[in-house]
């Protein structure tokens, strides 16, 4: 029989990566995603695909998910749904304690009495460590000292799933991921929030790009290398805790430079700086140290940073262009 896998967080990037991934390995993928509107088709061609189960479901309720455990008896478990976005968690601070904290309880409580053989994969981050030293290179060991309620929120789940594979045995994984982006990331995330909007310059279609810190230095890799990560975790024979980076760092204003350089255009004349977009208390310097997951997992990335923003503004200019095509064929259209 076909392994069982439910992936919360759909349609999301991660989401829909892990799903195509799951899908194409032969799993039977029960995709979670909340009552809303979706923005985006990233889910079309797991959904046109037999073996994937669409399932609407509020992750922070309790019955529905443990329903879901026990009717699905599922191999996997891989939580992806979160409030993501850490700008926005000073925002909404209790929606995001209960997402990215309760609901991983909630989970972990499900296995726990109606599916102990579940191997359960939780989506911790690197914001975990917090406000560290520029040059200091993050691994499994490192201390977490959270400056966010997102990352506050993502602490607490990271020790349940300690808390319930020490006490009770759980197979639970948590990977510790760096930043991951993809042409699939939501467009208020800084990487494609500067890929499309240099874009965007270029067709003419905005005058400038409004940033906040643009001195912060992020380890940016991509969705689809970390989702892979993430499935091997699952297939070692004792659960363990993994940080998943590229060790290599750049800039938010290196970023916009080299998509500028792609773009051809002037890096001094498309940007400028909005204190709108300044976090209470930010994140000056992430860079992970993967080395236990490339030993243990055999995993390593195949993008780097200037190879992933590159695929992310080829996207965005080609869906842009589309959409400028479009637009003046309608107004031909409408003319004649």
């Amino acid at each position: 029989m076909n392994k069982k896998a439910i992936v919360t967080g759909c349609p999301g990037q991660d989401a829909s990566y892990l799903c195509e991934s799951l899908l194409g390995k032969g799993y039977e993928v029960y995709g979670v995603q909340r009552r809303c509107t979706r923005e985006n088709n990233f889910m079309d061609f797991s959904e046109s695909k037999s073996g994937f189960h669409s399932v609407t479901m509020d992750i922070c309720d309790a019955s529905g998910v443990t329903e879901l455990v026990r009717s699905v008896q599922p191999d996997e478990y891989y939580n992806l749904a979160a409030m993501s976005h850490v700008g926005q968690s000073f925002k909404e601070p209790l929606t995001t304690v209960m997402t990215d904290g309760y609901a991983v309880a909630i989970v972990l409580e499900a296995i726990r009495q109606h599916s102990p053989s579940t191997k359960f994969y939780q989506a911790s981050t690197s914001e975990l460590y917090g406000k560290v030293k520029d040059g200091t290179v993050l691994n499994e060991d490192c201390l977490f000292i959270p400056r966010s309620p997102y990352a506050a929120a993502k602490l607490y789940a990271h020790n349940m799933v300690s808390i319930y594979r020490d006490a009770y045995n759980i197979f639970g994984c948590c990977g510790i991921l760096f930043n991951h982006e993809s042409p699939r990331r939501g467009k208020e995330f800084v990487t494609r929030k500067i890929t499309s909007g240099i874009a965007s310059i270029k067709l003419g279609l905005k005058d400038k790009l409004k940033m906040g810190n643009i001195d912060a230095i992020r380890d940016w890799g991509h969705a689809r290398d970390y989702v892979e990560a993430m499935h091997l975790m699952l297939q070692q024979d004792t659960p363990d805790d993994f940080v998943i980076a590229t060790g290599k760092t750049a800039t938010v204003k290196e970023a916009i430079q080299f998509v500028c350089d792609l773009a051809n255009l002037d890096f001094d004349n498309v940007y400028e700086i909005n204190e709108k977009y300044m976090r209470p208390a930010d994140v000056p310097y992430l860079c992970g140290d993967a080395s236990k997951a490339k030993k243990a997992l055999n995993w390593t990335p195949s993008y780097d940073w200037k190879k992933l923003l590159k695929e992310m503004y080829e996207s965005d200019l080609e869906i842009l262009s589309n959409v400028v095509y479009n637009t003046m064929n309608a107004s031909k259209e409408r003319f004649f």
